[in-house]
């Protein structure tokens, strides 16, 4: 006999005996194995087609929410979660109402402590969008309780769902709240509706900080706690709520091992050896410094605290190994220099608005044409040479509607155009003075620009009319100008009196002795190395006695207003 012979004698004697068995004509294991096997077939058959079912309802309640009927959607929606609990529960040999923990839920804290049974990751997907829904509609309670269910699902360990579908859920679900407060502020709702949203929105980030708390949450996840405390932190500065801002950062403080003392200003050398051994370990450690040390910046810059906004800006500075988001870092840089700006530290300034341009520019954030507009107001106010648009991050933003008005700026500055200069200003070209930051120092750009026009007009001469500086400082007052010239006499950069009964600036010639510190009075390696301490002590008083001279002529020439302080020091 051929192999195909035998093979087609097998095949029908066993499939004679499947027809037997399946008869009822056999009996014993092969009738037991029969039926198991007829039986496995039929199960896989009905899980696949109630998750056919189950995905069909849930892309049809996407369908009908697209189309505008929400209502339609949620109920549907709603029909897909009672669709699978049916169906793990039948799985499960559970009857349909012999558990308690079903569809419907509670807003009640103790709730959140248990998971929600025989719910998949359909249930999952179809509370996420009722949740999306309802913050649509504003609906905040019904958004609460079905978050409070989303969570309560996302923790069971019968849904399934992974760790990282969790987090994107609910990050996303963060930043939807937080959109609806920023889109409250600035359409400038009514203050009953921004209290609405502002309740929806704490409620929100209190269930997901008690849902992910690394010790007493139901699904405990540090690295997801941590990231909600942050955001809730950014939200409060957004709401104005320092008092609570400040509580969230003590718990973040807390939780990343570092001391508290630092949230008062405070950093002794023994916090500071701990917050340094805290950040040496890991890199996760100094970026946590890095992003609690951003939100205590924000924090203290609104306060008006400067002594704290220095300590929290030198502290996340100092920090090494850290990698945080780079606009985190832009955030911190962008707020050190404005801090440097307030105490007149026009080249620091200038430094951090450049680091904090870049680092926006990395990330890809529109705020980088802010900073770039700090960093040329800070060039400018800091009387540098050196145009900003010189280097190739910033010069691939010249062109940019918003920074050609700040180009054109540079360029009156650099050429002392006053009368240009002043009608950017004037006109807000490129919404220049909507920034509240620019408006504040406004008073300084004119300044310095007025008193590069005024050393370059009087250069030639040595005696001049106020009235023609005037007209050459674009028709200011007179006494405006006397205000300029004082200042130039007194800083030293001018030497010369001002006659204000004729109303004219005499420049004076004097002995390069008289002119204060010059090469004669720096003292050389020669000097420094054989010189005694007295000598140098002796020169110096010297120096300060010219200076002070200089001063006294000085000052008693500026008229009649200064005669009585004259006698005085007569």
């Amino acid at each position: 006999m051929s192999d195909s012979e035998d093979y087609e004698y097998e095949y029908d004697e066993s499939d004679q005996e499947a027809m037997d068995a399946g008869s009822g004509g056999g009996g014993g294991e092969g009738e037991e194995d029969a039926s198991f096997e007829y039986t496995d077939d039929e199960d896989n058959q009905n899980n696949d087609e109630g998750e056919v079912a189950l995905e069909n309802a849930y892309y049809n309640a996407k369908g009908e929410r697209d189309s505008g009927d929400l209502d339609e959607a949620r109920e549907t929606f709603e029909s897909v979660i009672r669709m699978e609990v049916e169906q793990n529960k039948k799985a499960a040999g559970v009857a349909a109402g012999d558990d308690a923990m079903d569809v419907e839920s509670t807003t009640t804290a103790s709730k959140l402590k248990t998971p929600l049974k025989f719910h998949g990751p359909w249930s999952y997907k179809a509370i996420k969008q009722l949740v999306k829904l309802h913050l649509r509609s504003l609906n905040g309670s019904s958004a609460v309780r079905d978050y409070e269910r989303l969570l309560r699902v996302a923790s069971s360990p019968d849904a399934k769902i992974s760790p990282n579908a969790v987090e994107k859920g609910v990050n996303n679900m963060l930043d939807r709240v937080a959109s609806l407060i920023n889109n409250s502020s600035s359409n400038a709702d009514t203050s009953s509706s921004s209290s609405l949203q502002e309740t929806l929105a704490q409620n929100i980030y209190d269930l997901t900080l008690k849902a992910f708390h690394p010790t007493s949450g139901i699904a405990p996840n540090e690295r997801l706690w941590f990231k909600t405390n942050l955001k809730y932190g950014q939200l409060l500065y957004e709401m104005n709520e320092t008092a609570k801002l400040q509580w969230v950062i003590r718990d973040l403080l807390l939780s990343s091992g570092q001391p508290t003392d630092i949230l008062e200003g405070k950093t002794t050398s023994s916090s500071s050896a701990m917050m340094i051994s805290s950040t040496d370990n890991t890199s996760t450690g100094g970026t946590h410094v890095m992003e609690i040390a951003a939100l205590q910046i924000q924090l203290y810059s609104r306060l008006k605290d400067t002594k704290k906004l220095r300590a929290a800006y030198h502290r996340a500075m100092s920090v090494r190994g850290g990698i945080p988001h780079p606009r985190t870092l832009a955030l911190i840089q962008e707020l050190g220099g404005k801090m440097h700006m307030s105490q007149r530290n026009f080249d620091e300034a200038s430094q951090s608005f450049f680091q904090a341009f870049k680092s926006y520019d990395e990330a890809g954030d529109r705020s980088r044409l802010r900073c770039l507009k700090y960093l040329v107001m800070a060039s400018m106010l800091h009387a540098s040479s050196i145009n900003p648009f010189d280097s190739h991050e910033a010069r691939a933003h010249r062109d940019d509607p918003e920074i050609v008005a700040m180009t054109n700026l540079v360029q009156a500055f650099h050429n002392d155009d006053i009368k240009t200069f002043e009608k950017i200003l004037y006109k807000n070209e490129g919404r220049i003075m909507d920034d509240e930051f620019v408006r504040e120092h406004v008073a300084d750009l004119l300044r310095t620009i007025r008193t590069q026009v005024i050393m370059r007009t009087i250069g030639p001469y040595t005696k001049i009319r106020l009235a023609k500086i005037s007209k050459s400082l674009n028709g200011i007052p007179v006494e405006d100008v006397e205000s300029l010239l004082v200042s130039l006499i007194l800083d030293g950069k001018l030497n010369g009196r001002i006659d204000q009964v004729g109303g004219v600036l005499v420049k004076q010639a004097q002995d390069a002795a008289d002119t204060g510190p010059s090469s004669s009075d720096k003292p050389t390696g020669k000097h420094v190395a054989v010189g005694s301490v007295e000598s140098r002590n002796t020169a110096s008083i010297q120096r300060l006695i010219r200076a002070l001279e200089h001063l006294t002529d000085a000052v008693s020439n500026v008229g009649p207003k200064t005669t009585f302080h004259q006698q005085q020091i007569m």
